[in-house]
């Protein structure tokens, strides 16, 4: 019984990378034009994640997700002809935040599925604790 809360935890730790990287990229399509304080445009935020693999925990089948930092990426800025622009450059370009809307929707697809992976694993694991204790009555 002990291993199946492990499974929770597994999963637990699953749903958890998935909303932060859920809130990462909803921060970077909120931020698709913005600039900092200072003048730069916005940079995209990803979150890095780390399978906490240890040797007990490899030979159990229990490696939870843990997730490292959210760093920023750097990644060129979008670099877009406009003169008009008040940012624009001598040369007429403007900077513009280094975000694909198309790569942060694939991304948020990917997310949530991932997501929702996790939580039938935890459901899953929930009905086999269940079942078992009702064989123990």
């Amino acid at each position: 019984m002990i291993d199946l809360f492990r499974a929770f935890d597994v999963s637990a730790s699953g749903m958890y990378a998935q909303r932060i990287r859920f809130n990462t990229i909803a921060s970077n399509l909120a931020n698709f034009e913005s600039y900092r304080t200072m003048g730069e445009p916005y940079r995209k935020i990803q979150p890095v994640f780390e399978a906490v693999e240890t040797p007990e925990n490899l030979q159990k089948g229990y490696i939870p997700v843990l997730v490292r930092e959210i760093v920023e990426s750097d990644e060129p800025f979008r670099l877009v002809f406009d003169p008009t622009h008040p940012r624009a450059n001598a040369e007429g370009f403007v900077s513009y935040p280094n975000v694909e809307l198309v790569k942060e929707m694939a991304d948020m697809i990917s997310a949530m599925r991932s997501y929702e992976a996790n939580l039938n694993a935890f459901k899953t694991t929930r009905e086999l604790a269940q079942r078992t204790l009702e064989l123990w009555r």
